[in-house]
């Protein structure tokens, strides 16, 4: 099995490509020579991450039975000065609401996810670190980026 895309450009910057049967347009700013009328690329990677990641979250938690109120996965990626330019570390932030009695195993499928199940994230993982960190109903409840940056 493949995955397959085909990116069609469409005059100045732009490129329209066809992803699963969906049209996503990229292009870039007019300061670029773009149009401005999609993200550029690079932020796709980040995109894939999100919810490669937070898909692997909420079908874990909906099968546990303890299902969430709200979900949100916010990723940085921190960018090199020089190029090529790329990212040189991500970062992953989840928050999460729901029952208090869903916390530990919120905790724990977040975990399995990043170690074990998320394809892009292991992808990721072997360029650049990928740390992250969880909220629970607005309390922080775990973050590795501070241990990642102590080990580097």
């Amino acid at each position: 099995m493949t995955h397959d895309v085909d990116a069609v450009w469409m005059g100045k910057m732009q490129f329209n490509a066809l992803v699963g049967g969906h049209t996503v347009t990229m292009d870039a700013p007019e300061r670029a020579g773009g149009e401005g009328q999609g993200p550029i690329p690079k932020p796709f990677m980040l995109t894939a991450l999100a919810g490669c990641t937070g898909m692997d979250v909420v079908s874990l938690l909906r099968k546990a039975g303890k299902p969430l109120d709200r979900f949100e996965v916010r990723v940085s990626g921190e960018i090199s000065k020089t190029p090529p330019i790329l990212y040189t570390g991500i970062h992953v932030i989840y928050e999460m609401h729901g029952d208090v009695a869903h916390e530990e195993e919120a905790l724990r499928v977040v975990d399995r996810s990043q170690n074990e199940l998320c394809g892009v994230s292991s992808m990721l993982k072997k360029a650049m670190p990928v740390t992250w960190e969880v909220t629970y109903n607005g309390v922080a409840r775990f973050n590795n980026k501070m241990a990642a940056a102590m080990s580097a």
